[in-house]
């Protein structure tokens, strides 16, 4: 048996069983259970014991003990070190690369889909629409008076107002729904499988809750309400088309609620 080579063979009437622990591997030669009565298993050179004849080829790494020197051995260690620490670097930067790919598509400040990835999901739920006629509906958001919570309150309040809307959003849409920040204090929601009725129902609910449960920061109550738009994604809009007919819809609400 070639050293190295872990695949069992037969040879003599004995078994060659190769263990191998830690680089280290031992070839070990067993005689055959099927055997002549009273007959003797013997190896020239090789003492006896009881009818079994074990033969010991240590290596490491595939080399033979005997010409592993100190030099080799310390060599050998240190290529092992270098090859654990070249593991260790390799899964920093695969988790470099994840955190990366993150950013790409999430919100610098808050844990919802940026604009690209947001036109990215808009356009995905139109093409699926037109495939397979399911409906959905797309919801354009705008914070009221948002210039003056950041005025009166401070920039923390403005930054806590945006984190308070996303909360409430996100806890109020369903996970297959889509959030993300499509710029400043506007917002856009894709509520899948939801035709017009549905949208226009589910919009306004998110807007009377934010009435309902307005911001609460250092014990002082910071009211907020939403200007909200909405329109069908029933496929005869591109996104584009669809996402600015929303904002449009949503600045009419706002003009009627001065």
């Amino acid at each position: 048996m070639k050293i190295g080579d872990n695949s069992p063979q037969e040879a003599s009437g004995s078994s060659v069983r190769d263990l191998a622990v830690g680089g280290i591997s031992s070839v070990v030669r067993v005689p055959s259970p099927v055997s002549e009565p009273n007959s003797t298993f013997s190896s020239p050179g090789v003492p006896q014991s009881q009818g079994r004849v074990i033969a010991d080829n240590v290596s490491f790494m595939g080399i033979p003990e005997g010409e592993i020197t100190p030099s080799v051995r310390d060599a050998l260690m240190s290529l092992m070190r270098e090859v654990d620490q070249l593991r260790v670097e390799a899964e920093r930067m695969r988790q470099r690369i994840r955190e990366a790919e993150k950013l790409a598509d999430h919100d610098a400040l808050l844990p919802v889909l940026n604009r690209r990835a947001f036109m990215a999901e808009l356009s995905r739920v139109i093409a699926l629409g037109r495939r397979y006629r399911e409906p959905a509906g797309l919801a354009f958001l705008d914070i009221d008076n948002f210039k003056q919570i950041n005025d009166t309150f401070g920039h923390a309040a403005g930054d806590a107002a945006l984190r308070h809307l996303v909360d409430t959003l996100k806890a109020n849409v369903r996970e297959t729904d889509v959030v993300g920040r499509l710029g400043g204090d506007e917002f856009g929601v894709i509520l899948v499988r939801s035709d017009e009725t549905g949208t226009q129902a589910k919009v306004k609910a998110l807007a009377l809750l934010l009435k309902l449960h307005p911001l609460m920061m250092d014990g002082v109550e910071i009211p907020m309400s939403i200007s909200v738009g909405s329109v069908a994604l029933d496929g005869s809009r591109e996104p584009q088309q669809a996402l600015a007919e929303a904002d449009q819809a949503m600045y009419h609400s706002k003009r009627a609620a001065l």
